[in-house]
């Protein structure tokens, strides 16, 4: 699948079929991620892969947190975690967390030309020193969101998008 082909035709996935991502096929994805533009070439982004303790351990911390917000982390049968790596110093840290947003949207393209489904969600149960705990999440570490992966079981629309003259400004 071609890269414009892949943009257009990404899509949120919410609902999955129950086998795990294979790990080969999960690496070649977290190892194109790597390759996304980043000032200074810090590498900031950081990638957890949740597997089944974690992961019930992260439903059960959400479910005490709030009842019934651990039913969205059941979704897909494959969680990553991603985190951008902090500096300290505001404007890497902000090419830094922009940085590991691309990341993330890479991996989600290559999910799809893979055929996978996926679904990038931002959790503030993230932010739970609790969570940060569990996910080996230092201090120096900003939660960007889960990434859900996993094989589709249905298609999904084409979403409205402004359009372009709505969204852009030439200026002299």
């Amino acid at each position: 699948m071609d890269v414009e082909k892949a943009i257009r035709t990404r899509r949120t996935h919410k609902a999955y079929g129950a086998g795990e991502v294979d790990r080969g096929v999960l690496r070649e994805l977290l190892e194109l991620a790597r390759w996304a533009p980043n000032h200074h070439l810090t590498n900031p982004w950081r990638f957890r892969v949740l597997g089944p303790r974690t992961r019930t351990a992260l439903v059960e911390l959400a479910e005490e947190r709030s009842p019934g917000a651990g039913v969205k982390l059941r979704r897909a049968p494959t969680l990553v975690a991603v985190s951008a790596h902090m500096s300290g110093e505001p404007e890497q840290d902000r090419e830094d967390l922009l940085a590991t947003g691309v990341a993330a949207y890479i991996v989600l393209l290559a999910a799809h030309a893979r055929g996978l489904a996926a679904y990038w969600r931002t959790v503030p149960l993230l932010e739970d020193p609790a969570a940060r705990r569990l996910l080996g999440m230092g201090d120096s570490e900003t939660p960007v969101g889960l990434l859900h992966l996993g094989d589709p079981v249905q298609e999904q629309r084409v979403p409205e998008r402004a359009p372009l003259a709505e969204v852009l400004s030439e200026l002299d």
